[in-house]
């Protein structure tokens, strides 16, 4: 070996020296400091006052805030049953995903539920079922009054405003009910690009902010809501009083949520706060709220008009029913929405607390016309937890006319129950205004499940009418819907429940009804 290579031998076995002693000692450095963390970590958790665990038990304390950030997903994925979960159980989600998809919905050996179980309810099948319509029928929405009436689907896309929802979920939406010929209603953001680009069918909801169709103090803008309510595309107007899950309150959006496009949309200034108050100012009586939607209907060009609310006082209600016999007018429908309703954020108290189930609500509303005589004129849509055909049917059967679906729908454009709306960090991209997150949905996937779970609910919700006998809606009766009691005990729906003639509110109140109809003053809402 020459004397060169013997120097370069040496060299590098110097270098590969040093480079191994560095090594050694960035692993002692790094091994150190992994050592140390935990010590001021527990020197942290000793002096700080916040969490009491973590003085007591600094370092490991910290699990406990690790287990119970996932705990959710723990409870969801191992813990419960395939009946027992909330919002949506594991079986309601999977008859969902499954015919979003468009795969077969069916389950082997029987059904897992409790059908002794005080509570539980089932549809009474006939000895000579009839064959399932070929064409779902459609309901005709528009009174006396309207000249521009709609032809509504039994099941369709329920609120969900732009901002709450992003904008591919929309996007999905709104291209789902225009493939499916259903109707997509927008919530009360406003009327964004996004609803329209897809041509589907809107209803164009008008809350107490006014969005798309505001004064720059936050009052009605006629001449903005006339515009808007021309697009081919609004096919009926929808006045919110209040919303199941959070009824009775506003809202506040924050000034840096309110980008240009929301600020667009919405119609406020770009980068300030926008306060939702929980009251309507265009209206304080119930005699003004009826005359309030037939101007929402002149100004439309005479489109369906009408208005959603979660029912609470029985009352105040049968005083806007009073107020539509005096002004000679009524609204074209009525959303009941129910306190198992959904939202994107509410106080628990709220959501847990306040106000009617969608049961109660609707069978108020529905027995209140029958008996001042204006059913017939004034179409009922439900909304609360409608999901599969035996919800709608359930709710058709109680006294609506349509069923609209929000969180449904929502699974179906990819919503895993995450129960995260709230944080705008939606693991799915469908309630975030993440653009990274949204990006993920994708339209053209999506709007295909959405229009196959429509489509696939209101096939099952016909399926089983004609195993009730029944080929129409229309022909659906109280007594045809069972209720378990106690183990020994049923009862059907009319049983349990108080019905109306026509107009037996005007001829001779019911001593069950007799305080509340007298109390009822168009003039006033009187708890």
């Amino acid at each position: 070996m020459t004397r060169i290579g013997l120097v370069g031998l040496c060299v590098l076995a110097a270098l590969a020296a040093a480079g191994a002693a560095a090594w050694i000692s960035s692993w002692w450095w790094i091994a150190g400091v992994l050592f140390a963390l935990p010590g001021l970590l527990g020197i942290w958790d000793l002096t700080q006052r916040r969490h009491s665990v973590l003085r007591n038990y600094p370092v490991i304390g910290h699990a406990r805030f690790l287990m119970e950030s996932i705990r959710p997903e723990l409870q969801q994925y191992f813990v419960e049953r395939n009946f027992d979960g909330r919002p949506f159980d594991r079986d309601v989600r999977s008859i969902v995903y499954e015919r979003a998809k468009g795969t077969d919905a069916e389950e082997p050996y029987g059904t897992e539920r409790d059908v002794y179980r005080p509570g539980h309810e089932f549809l009474v099948p006939s000895m000579a079922p009839c064959a399932v319509p070929r064409t779902p029928p459609r309901v005709r929405i528009g009174g006396p009054d309207c000249t521009q009436p709609y032809d509504m689907a039994l099941l369709n896309v329920s609120a969900m405003s732009f901002g709450s929802l992003s904008a591919n979920a929309v996007l999905a939406l709104n291209a789902g009910a225009a493939g499916g010929h259903f109707a997509h209603d927008t919530g009360e953001g406003g009327l964004s690009e996004y609803h329209l680009r897809p041509g589907g069918d809107l209803v164009w909801e008008i809350g107490t902010g006014y969005f798309g169709c505001r004064t720059e103090d936050g009052g009605f803008d006629a001449a903005k809501f006339a515009d808007k309510a021309a697009h081919a595309q609004v096919k009926c107007v929808s006045l919110k009083l209040s919303q199941g899950a959070k009824p009775g309150i506003g809202g506040v959006l924050p000034g840096t949520k309110v980008n240009a496009e929301i600020a667009r949309v919405r119609g406020v200034p770009q980068g300030r706060t926008v306060i939702s108050p929980p009251y309507h100012r265009v209206f304080s009586t119930p005699r003004e709220l009826v005359r309030f939607v037939a101007r929402m209907r002149e100004l439309s060009g005479g489109k369906p008009t009408g208005f959603k609310l979660c029912l609470g006082s029985r009352r105040q209600f049968l005083a806007v029913c009073k107020a539509m016999l005096e002004e000679g007018t009524a609204p074209d429908f009525i959303i009941v929405d129910g306190a198992e309703g959904g939202t994107g954020a509410a106080p628990l108290e709220f959501a847990d607390h306040v106000g009617a189930p969608l049961t109660d609500g609707l069978l108020t509303v529905h027995n209140a016309l029958v008996g001042v005589g204006l059913r017939n004129r004034i179409k009922v849509g439900a909304s609360g937890k409608i999901a599969t055909g035996a919800d709608l049917v359930k709710r058709l059967l109680q006294g609506a006319d349509y069923g609209n679906s929000a969180r449904a729908m929502m699974f179906a454009v990819g919503c895993i129950q995450a129960q995260r709306c709230h944080t705008n960090a939606c693991p799915t991209g469908v309630a975030t205004q993440d653009p990274r997150r949204a990006r993920a949905l994708d339209v053209g996937d999506k709007s295909a499940r959405v229009q196959r779970l429509q489509a696939a609910t209101v096939g099952s919700a016909l399926q089983i009418m004609a195993s009730m006998g029944v080929t129409a809606p229309d022909q659906l009766r109280p007594h045809m819907l069972r209720r378990r009691i106690d183990p020994y005990t049923l009862r059907s729906l009319d049983e349990m429940y108080e019905y109306l003639a026509p107009g037996q509110l005007l001829a001779e109140p019911p001593s069950s009804w007799a305080a509340d109809w007298e109390a009822a003053d168009p003039d006033q809402f009187t708890v």
